[in-house]
């Protein structure tokens, strides 16, 4: 299935907490805090047709209250809106 997001919106897919610390210590739901991170699945346009400076595979930290999500296959993804992308995140060796 194609999904094409209209307008200024982002498919996402987000990023499941940490259950378990890289430590090995186990974290308990009432501890564990919502990483809002997600894996770009689908980009939409600007008003003027223009393609967002995103692509397909970014990692992305976005913000907002606002986020619609939906399932797909057994899979959970959410739309947001360009605005709350806030950055994305680059892997580099240092």
């Amino acid at each position: 299935m194609i999904i094409r997001p209209i307008g200024e919106r982002v498919l996402l897919k987000h990023q499941q907490k940490e259950e378990v610390t890289k430590g090995g210590i186990y974290i308990p739901e009432s501890a564990r805090q919502e990483k809002k991170e997600g894996i770009v699945i689908a980009v939409g346009t600007f008003e003027d047709g223009k393609e967002l400076p995103l692509k397909k595979g970014d990692r992305v930290i976005y913000g907002g209250y606002q986020a619609d999500e939906i399932e797909l296959d057994d899979e959970k993804y959410v739309f947001v809106d360009f605005k709350d992308i806030m950055a994305t995140i680059v892997d580099e060796k240092c």
